[in-house]
């Protein structure tokens, strides 16, 4: 273990091409950047929260509080994990996923964005990929949900080029707005049904206890 004090730092999952790992706060400054220079176009919010559009100096403090809060916040029964995305030992963007009593539940929900330049590749599909593969295969998961805006073309298609279903509707107004948003899930049971590249997880077994799902 080279993280003692927060083994979730010894934690990687490769895919093919890109790695996923929690960033280092000089990391965080490149994913920063990375965000920064785009991730949708000016009048588009595919966020829950439209943190992407906010001005400097907001944006770098609050893109630094909220990865800060996720770790100074964690606890077995209710976590999210910010796990940076690397092509190449390159910062391109973020995949998180979280889940509430998972030892009860054992259901996680996900999130992501991926920088501009690098969309259109493959690697939104990618990267959501490796983090089902860790869910299912290593923490127990049976069930992943995930919610996008209906306008938001790239990630409705990761969710359903990836086996998702569509569980209904909801709305989500991260600008004060009501918007319609599609929900969507797919099971371990359906997940395994399909082929899948092969995903390496390293390090978990010091922060098992960590996701609540010791033992298992």
């Amino acid at each position: 273990m080279t993280h003692p004090l927060w083994p979730l730092f010894d934690l990687v999952i490769r895919t093919e091409r890109l790695e996923l790992r929690l960033p280092t706060d000089d990391e965080l400054v490149a994913l920063a950047d990375v965000a920064r220079v785009g991730i949708h176009e000016p009048d588009e919010m595919p966020f829950t929260v439209p943190w992407s559009t906010a001005p400097s100096p907001q944006f770098e403090q609050g893109f630094a509080q909220h990865h800060w809060a996720m770790r100074g916040t964690w606890d077995a029964d209710d976590w999210m994990l910010n796990l940076g995305v690397f092509l190449d030992g390159s910062a391109i963007g973020s995949q998180s996923v979280m889940a509430r009593d998972m030892a009860v539940y054992r259901t996680i929900r996900t999130g992501s964005w991926l920088g501009r330049s690098f969309q259109g590749r493959g690697m939104g599909k990618e990267m959501r990929a490796g983090i089902l593969s860790f869910a299912f295969d290593h923490l127990g998961a049976v069930r992943a949900d995930t919610e996008a805006f209906l306008d938001n073309a790239r990630s409705t298609g990761v969710s359903r080029a990836l086996g998702y279903v569509e569980d209904g509707l909801g709305q989500l107004a991260p600008q004060g707005v009501a918007r319609p948003t599609q929900r969507f899930r797919i099971t371990v049971a359906e997940w395994r049904a399909r082929p899948r590249d092969a995903v390496e997880v390293i390090g978990l077994d010091g922060c098992r206890e960590m996701f609540g799902i010791a033992g298992r």
